[in-house]
């Protein structure tokens, strides 16, 4: 069985800042959406593993976001929290059309 995902738009590429996460809602998800200074695009849930710190409120340093309340850093490429603490987070494709941003879910 193979699993269809849908390409659901999010915002305009106007309405997300450089290193800034937004938290987005995509069919109950709780979505956090990073642009990184490259231009790329970065969505991972919203919740960090450890205590559920909203990710889209952490520090951006490359492309990794520390979660705001304990600072673990968890990679925006793959989700996964660094040493010496574990965990990941699921992440989500983003594709830019135009001025359209999309989470592929």
């Amino acid at each position: 069985m193979s699993l269809v995902k849908v390409q659901v738009n999010v915002g305009k590429l106007n309405e997300f800042q450089e290193d800034v996460g937004k938290a987005v809602e995509v069919q109950g998800h709780s979505i956090a959406v990073f642009r990184l200074p490259n231009g790329r695009f970065k969505a991972v849930e919203n919740r960090c593993p450890h205590k559920a710190g909203p990710l889209s409120e952490g520090i951006v340093s490359g492309e990794f976001v520390f979660c705001p309340l304990h600072d673990w850093k968890i990679g925006l490429k793959d989700g996964h929290v660094q040493a010496p603490d574990h965990g990941c987070v699921k992440t989500y494709e983003v594709v830019v059309e135009g001025e359209d941003v999309c989470i592929m879910i």
